[in-house]
Parts: structure tokens; C-alpha cells; sequence
């Protein structure tokens, strides 16, 4: 692994020595399941040799939270989603459960998200919530990154959770992986930073007080320690723009969804770790 050039001084770097990460020598495992939080990088990544989980970059009392589910505060909202999930609403008199048996039947699905559907839309699970709460259900959507929809997305997320991520990005992906590429690279804001400049040029370094990763999502939506909730991938990198002082795309859009491909794909090969804990 290279350490290329630092950010800006306006973020404050810190440099380490190599590459150190306050749990590199720990073992991820959740109800005696083993996580891959390593792994050799996906084929067609250029710039990294080896993959690493978020979770490998944080203190060891956070890292715990993760492996308890008793102590994971995440799992508070995965208990409303699944209240939520046998709510009646809308017009036609249904719930989540009218349809499906159980949460369950999402088995595999966060992991290989997003996706291109029959109809070539690049469409994620946020979208698949939605239109099934407006079209089967006749009930109003709920906000990209509102409590009830990052709860639900905690709950089907954890149905997929120990699976390897495994996002297609060929064929009627292709485009749109490339988009979400370009997206990544593309220097933007007042700091003129990409994605990039961060969490690849300098993961493992330290930004202030924090220890930078590779900004994989395998583990989202995730609680974060710093605002208490659950925090969607949208609203993350809608957070990391405004970081750089940069005007953020919407949530949903055609550029989100496109960088959500590609940094998904990123983590091809890491474990599905929703909900996890992060700073």
C-alpha cells in the first residue's frame, strides 16, 4: 500500500508510519460468525492491493459494540423497522408483511446492491422501499434518509449480514459503474478534493481526531457514535461533500446512485456487516 501526497493543510493531517489501524490484528465475529474485514482488492480496483472494512479503522470499544448485538445501539432502530414492518398503511389497507413473510425473504439483496433492473435503471433499495410503500401499499414515500426508511434499511440490510458483497458492475451496469468511477476522481468544492484524496490517497493517516479508512459501505446504514442514528450511504456522502465545501448532489439522484455502484463495488469481497458502529 502506498501513502501518495497529504490533503490539504486546512484538514489537518497527521501522518502514521505505515499503515496502522487500531484493530488490524482483530478478528470481527458476531454470534461466533467470522466477518472478512480483508481482502485482496477486487480486480478492477488500480490504485489498492488489499480491501479493508471501516471496522478495522476504529478504537477497540467501538469495535466491540459492533460484535455484541446487545450492546449495538443500531439495533434499537432495527427494532422499530420491524414494528414498522407489520404497520398497516396507505390505501390499500396493507403492510410490509401483506406481502412478505418475514423481513427474511431480503436474504442476499443488501449485498448485491445497487443493481440494474428489467427495465435498465440503475435502482437501489431506498427506491425498492418506496415503490412498494406508493404502489402496493398507497402510502406516501419516506424520506431518502429519514428515521423510518434508514430503520428498514437496517432490517433488510441485516438479513444479508456475514454474505460477501458481490455488486455487478458488467453489462448493463457498466455505465453507470463508470459514472460512479468518475464521480470518485473528480476534484470538487472549495478544498478541491475528491473521494479519492481521502480514502484512497490517504487512508490510515489521521484527520483531526479521527482515523481515516477506505470509505467502504459494506456496513451501512450505520450507527454513527457522532449523531446517535443510523446514517444511509446518501446521506454520508452528502456529509463527506459538504466536508470539502463542496454543493452536494440530492439524495437519490442519477450521481448518487452512480457513486454508490462504484463504491460498492469497492468492497466486492468484504462481508456485509449492517448495521455496524462506526465513529
Amino acid at each position: 500500500m502506498k501513502i501518495t501526497s497529504l490533503l490539504p493543510l486546512a484538514f489537518s493531517i497527521a501522518t502514521v508510519a505505515g499503515f496502522v489501524t487500531a484493530g488490524e490484528d482483530s478478528t470481527l465475529t458476531i454470534e461466533g460468525e467470522v466477518f472478512v474485514t480483508k481482502a485482496a482488492a477486487p480486480a478492477h480496483l488500480e490504485n489498492v492491493d488489499e480491501i479493508f472494512s471501516g471496522w478495522t479503522f476504529r478504537l477497540d470499544e467501538t469495535q466491540a459494540l459492533q460484535m455484541d448485538d446487545f450492546d449495538n445501539p443500531a439495533f434499537v432502530f432495527v427494532d422499530q423497522a420491524l414494528d414498522q414492518f407489520e404497520m398497516v398503511e396507505g390505501s390499500a389497507g396493507k403492510a410490509c408483511s401483506s406481502c412478505h413473510d418475514s423481513a427474511e425473504v431480503f436474504s442476499g439483496l443488501r449485498a448485491s446492491m445497487p443493481r440494474v433492473n428489467s427495465a435498465g435503471e440503475l435502482e437501489t433499495i431506498p427506491e425498492l422501499i418506496n415503490n412498494c410503500r406508493t404502489e402496493r401499499m398507497g402510502a406516501e414515500k419516506w424520506k431518502w434518509s429519514g428515521g423510518q426508511m434508514s430503520a428498514m434499511l437496517g432490517l433488510i440490510g441485516l438479513q444479508s449480514r456475514g454474505m460477501p458483497v458481490e455488486v455487478a458492475i458488467d453489462g448493463p451496469a457498466a455505465s453507470f459503474w463508470e459514472k460512479g468511477k468518475e464521480l470518485y476522481y473528480m476534484r470538487v468544492g472549495q478544498l478541491d478534493m475528491a473521494c479519492s484524496s481521502c480514502h484512497e490517497d490517504n487512508y490510515g493517516n489521521m484527520i483531526r481526531a479521527d482515523h481515516l479508512s477506505q470509505g467502504q459501505i459494506n456496513g451501512f446504514p450505520t450507527y454513527r457514535l457522532k449523531n446517535a442514528k443510523l446514517n444511509t450511504i446518501h446521506g454520508r456522502f452528502k456529509g463527506c461533500m459538504k466536508n470539502i465545501r463542496a454543493t452536494p448532489f440530492k439524495e437519490g439522484s442519477d450521481e448518487f446512485k452512480a457513486l454508490e455502484l462504484y463504491v460498492a463495488s469497492r468492497a466486492n469481497g468484504l462481508s456485509v456487516e449492517t448495521p455496524s458502529v462506526r465513529n
